[in-house]
């Protein structure tokens, strides 16, 4: 099963868990990381389907996350489609939140701009989010100097002519007007945010923000932190401010082929009667002002 998979490979890391008996009102598997307070809600599909033809799904995850919050616990929704997905940027994301990444410091880094094509490859390989369109690309390079602050067994092989790492890298919308308060902003959505898997560039984000903030001059940032797996912490280091907690997003999940689409983006090769709706904890937006 899908939970004692997905343990398993976190013991091989290796990563401790301790199982959580009780407390919770959940039919899923509840671990928790050791000596951290996050947990891990472990959403295999078989047992999703039973619980959705008992209750009503559309809040369940988002009100569990809510709940837990105002106990100060974090909690991960782990579904059993994304993993089967992109297990090794699950695991990568669950080894950083324990320590156990390769830890970059920004100041080493170099930020500029990036190609479409190579934002586009780099965000398939470490984002558990689908590929969007953005108008801007900044990333942050590791150069070769460098690369003695990562362990030996880490540090890659460069294809000839290359001298350096891509290791994180933020993507932007164009500026629009947004009215707040009856004033006008010149707002900016911060799109996807992803460091190299495996790796955390510490001080990233901030070094990508700043550099994109020096060039454009937006009046705001907005962004949304995804609450199946964050509760947004981290964007209120950087100055953001909390604004809402978003309505659930309902995905079609193919059980057998485990895969989810948007409801707009449904393959005309597939039937409504071999998709589960399926509802993820929603998103919490955050913005942060620069006026």
């Amino acid at each position: 099963m899908f939970p004692d998979e997905l343990i398993s490979a976190l013991h091989q890391r290796p990563i401790s868990t301790v199982p959580i008996q009780a407390g919770f009102i959940t039919p899923f598997r509840v671990v928790q990381l050791a000596e951290t307070q996050i947990l891990l809600h472990l959403i295999d599909i078989n047992t999703y389907v039973r619980f959705r033809h008992q209750h009503d799904s559309h809040f369940f995850f988002q009100q569990f996350s809510e709940t837990l919050a105002t106990a100060g616990r974090q909690v991960i929704h782990l579904w059993e489609d994304v993993w089967r997905q992109k297990p090794a940027i699950v695991l990568s994301r669950l080894n950083a939140l324990v320590g156990l990444s390769e830890r970059i410091p920004a100041r080493l880094t170099q930020i500029r701009r990036v190609d479409r094509p190579t934002a586009t490859q780099f965000l398939e390989d470490n984002h558990l989010q689908v590929v969007t369109l953005s108008k801007y690309r900044y990333g942050l390079y590791l150069p070769q100097r460098y690369f003695r602050v990562l362990s030996p067994e880490f540090r890659p092989q460069l294809p000839v002519g290359e001298t350096e790492l891509l290791v994180a890298l933020a993507t932007f919308s164009l500026p629009r007007r947004i009215e707040r308060e009856e004033k006008q902003y010149r707002s900016v959505e911060l799109v996807r945010f992803a460091n190299r898997l495996g790796c955390t560039v510490v001080g990233g984000l901030d070094k990508l923000l700043k550099g994109f903030i020096t060039e454009h001059q937006p009046d705001d940032i907005m962004t949304y932190a995804d609450r199946d797996w964050s509760d947004g912490r981290s964007y209120g280091k950087l100055g953001f401010t909390r604004i809402e907690l978003t309505e659930p997003q309902q995905f079609w999940l193919h059980p057998e082929e485990m895969l989810r689409y948007y409801p707009h983006r449904l393959p005309t090769e597939v039937s409504a009667d071999q998709l589960l709706p399926v509802y993820n904890a929603g998103s919490i937006k955050f913005v942060k002002l620069l006026i």
